[in-house]
């Protein structure tokens, strides 16, 4: 006799967590449907089923590590207030990201490097920078919002690849810079 369905609505969130989890544990290389299922103590055939591939995992990974900068991005005061110093909202912002758990940093950069041989995610990459850039746009072009984009991205991967510490007033001085304010 089969058993009845579990009505489990929020399965697929779960196992997406549980792939962010795995992929902060043991990197990208650690990611299967079997360890995920394992995370997420799901069926094996939950994580299939939600999910046909591997990529289509990363890619709802990717999309849900992205939301979470930007609607720290969204929701910053100093960022959307016009009378503000953008360059100093931006490095302070970037100070708490980088400065909290560097697991999470770590595996957001992870996800999203991994576009270079995972063409699956590159459209996913790039919606991330469209986000940042509609996020900047009430205060700057697009063309300098991708200069930030870059900026930002270099501080933070070197800090992340050599153990360095966060230097605020270094990347507020080299924002300015960008944003025409030097």
């Amino acid at each position: 006799m089969a058993r009845p369905r579990r009505h489990d609505p929020d399965r697929r969130e779960r196992i997406v967590d549980a792939a962010l989890r795995v992929v902060g544990r043991a990197g990208i290389a650690g990611l299967s449907h079997r360890t995920v299922a394992a995370e997420a103590d799901v069926p094996l055939g939950s994580t299939t089923y939600h999910f046909g591939s591997l990529d289509e995992l990363l890619v709802a990974a990717l999309r849900r590590a992205n939301d979470n900068l930007g609607r720290a991005l969204r929701e910053d005061p100093g960022v959307a207030d016009p009378g503000s110093d953008l360059a100093a909202a931006l490095a302070r912002l970037v100070g708490v990201w980088i400065g909290g758990d560097r697991t999470g940093v770590e595996l957001e950069y992870e996800l999203y490097l991994a576009a270079l041989r995972r063409p699956a995610l590159r459209p996913v990459a790039d919606e991330w920078a469209e986000d940042v850039t509609a996020c900047l746009a009430p205060r700057t072009d697009p063309a300098t919002a991708r200069a930030v984009i870059a900026l930002l991205d270099g501080i933070c991967l070197q800090v992340l690849l050599t153990g360095g510490r966060y230097d605020e007033e270094y990347t507020r001085e080299m924002l300015g810079r960008v944003l025409g304010r030097a």
